[in-house]
C-alpha cells in the first residue's frame, strides 16, 4: 500500500503471546481475581531478593558517581570477571577479546543474529523454544523448526537435526530450556555438536560456518541431579562455531538489572559490539561495577545459590508433585519432572472435554481460559513458544509464588478438572 504509515515489520511482526497472557492475568489481579500466576519468567523480589553484595554494589557505585556511558562492549574489569568466573566454575578459557558486556541475554541474542545471519539465512531450532521465531522474523530469516517431544525432554536430537542442518548458519540452542526446565546430557548434546563439527568439515572454503548460538542463562539453576553441560568442555575444537549466552538475571533473580553478556570468536564479538554499541544496549556502569564484585566474591557466590537453588527446588517440587497426585487419581494431567530453570511442563488433556456450562474445550486457548477462571492457574502453553498443534502441554513458572500458593492451587484444579464432563470417567 503506497501510503502506509508503517513498515512491512511493523504490520507483521506478531506480539508476544506471553507478554500477552501476563498482562490479561495483571488485568484479572487489578479485578480482584484470587490467582496463582504461573505466566512469566520472572522472580517477585518478595521471595527471591538479589545478593546483598549486588545491591550494596550498585548504591556504593552510585554513589561513587558511576553514572556515565560505560564502553559499548563493557568494563574491562567485568569482562575479566566473566572470564575467571566460567575458568573456575565451568572449566572454560577464554581471551578477554571473546566477552561482550549487554543489557542482559537478548540484546546478546539480538546481536548474534544481526551478525551471523543474513535475509533468507536458514535458523534451525527445536521447538517449543524462546523467542528465536520473533528474531528470525525481524532478520528475515527462514526460521527451520523441528518440533520436539516429552520423549526428548522437548529437546532436539542429532537424528532430528541432522535432515535439516544441511546448509544452516544457526543452531539455536537452550539448556536448561525455557519453557520446559530440562537440561541436555552429554551423550545428546556431544551427539549435537559432532553433528555441527561433521557439517563444517563438509563445507567448501567459500561456503559460510554453522554456527551454534547456546543460551545457557538457567544452567546456575540445576535441581538436584541435574548436571549442565555445554559444547565446548564436550568438544573443544567446536569452539570457533560457538556463541555462548548468559546472564545475571536468572540465577540471581536479577531480571531488572539488566547485565548479560555473549562469549564467541573475537571476530564475532567485533560485529556484535557494534550492534550493541548502535542501538545503546550496553549495561548501565553502576550495574557492571557491583556485577564484577559480586562474581570475584566466590563464598558470596555460592551462600546465595544454595539458598536460591532450595527456594526454587522447594516451589518446582511442590507444583511437581502436586500435579502427579492428580495424574495418579487418574485425571488427564501429566508432568516432567524439572531438572533446571524455574519451569515445570505439564500437560493438561482436556480436549474433547465440556465445562459444567456446556462449553467443548477445543484448542490448548480453550484450555488455558477454563483453568484460568475455573481454578485461578494461569499458565502459559507451549503454542506460544511455536510448537504446533494442541498438545495441552503448558509452561508453569514458579518465580512469584510461595509454596503456600502452589499447594492451595492444587486442590482447586484438582476441582476444576472433575468438573469436566468425561474427566470423572478417566479418573475411575
Amino acid at each position: 500500500m503506497p501510503n502506509r504509515r508503517l513498515s512491512i515489520l511493523s504490520g507483521d511482526l506478531r506480539a508476544s503471546a506471553i507478554l500477552r497472557i501476563a498482562a490479561e492475568v495483571r488485568g484479572l489481579v487489578k479485578e480482584g481475581k484470587e490467582l496463582v500466576d504461573l505466566t512469566v519468567g520472572d522472580f517477585s523480589s518478595k521471595y527471591f531478593r538479589i545478593p546483598r553484595e549486588l545491591e550494596d554494589g550498585i548504591v556504593d557505585a552510585l554513589r561513587a558517581g558511576e553514572s556515565t556511558y560505560p564502553p559499548p562492549i563493557g568494563l574491562e574489569t567485568l569482562r575479566n570477571a566473566v572470564r575467571e568466573f566460567y575458568a573456575r566454575r565451568l572449566g572454560l578459557e577464554f581471551p578477554i577479546e571473546s566477552v561482550l558486556i549487554a543489557s542482559g541475554a537478548r540484546p546478546a541474542i539480538y546481536a548474534m543474529y544481526r551478525a551471523l545471519v543474513d535475509p533468507g539465512d536458514r535458523v534451525v531450532f527445536g521447538v517449543p523454544s524462546w523467542n528465536n521465531d520473533y528474531y528470525c522474523q525481524i532478520l528475515g530469516a527462514n526460521a527451520v523448526t523441528v518440533q520436539c517431544d516429552a520423549r526428548t525432554g522437548f529437546l532436539p536430537t542429532a537424528e532430528q537435526l541432522r535432515p535439516v542442518i544441511r546448509g544452516a548458519r544457526v543452531l539455536a540452542l537452550n539448556s536448561p530450556l525455557n519453557p520446559t526446565g530440562t537440561l541436555f546430557d552429554a551423550g545428546q548434546l556431544g551427539a549435537i555438536c559432532d553433528l555441527v563439527l561433521e557439517e563444517n568439515a563438509r563445507r567448501a572454503p567459500d561456503e559460510r560456518a554453522l554456527f551454534v548460538m547456546y543460551d545457557q542463562v538457567y544452567w546456575m539453576l540445576t535441581t538436584r541431579g541435574g548436571k549442565h553441560v555445554d559444547p565446548i568442555s564436550l568438544r573443544p575444537e567446536i569452539a570457533p562455531y560457538v556463541v555462548i549466552v548468559d546472564a545475571i538475571s536468572k540465577a540471581f533473580a536479577a531480571t531488572g538489572l539488566r547485565v548479560g553478556w555473549a562469549i564467541a570468536p573475537p571476530d564475532v564479538i567485533k560485529p556484535m559490539n557494534d550492534v550493541i554499541g548502535h542501538v545503546g544496549a550496553w549495561a548501565p556502569r553502576a550495574e557492571q561495577i557491583a556485577t564484577t564484585r559480586l562474581l570475584n566474591d566466590h563464598a558470596a557466590v555460592d551462600r546465595f545459590m544454595e539458598n536460591m537453588r532450595g527456594e526454587v527446588e522447594q516451589r518446582l517440587d511442590a507444583l511437581f508433585d502436586g500435579l502427579m497426585t492428580l495424574q495418579r487419581d487418574g485425571l488427564p494431567v501429566e508432568c516432567i519432572r524439572p531438572q533446571g530453570a524455574i519451569y515445570v511442563s505439564a500437560r493438561f488433556a482436556l480436549h474433547g472435554l465440556r465445562t459444567p456450562t456446556g462449553e467443548l474445550l477445543a484448542t490448548d486457548e480453550d484450555v488455558r481460559r477454563y483453568l484460568l477462571h475455573a481454578a485461578g492457574l494461569a499458565a502459559v502453553p507451549f503454542g506460544a513458544f511455536g510448537a504446533a498443534g494442541d498438545n495441552g502441554w503448558f509452561r508453569l513458572s514458579i518465580g512469584v509464588v510461595s509454596v503456600e500458593q502452589i499447594e492451595a492451587l492444587i486442590p482447586r484444579v484438582r476441582t476444576a478438572v472433575g468438573a469436566l464432563s468425561g474427566a470423572a470417567v478417566l479418573a475411575r
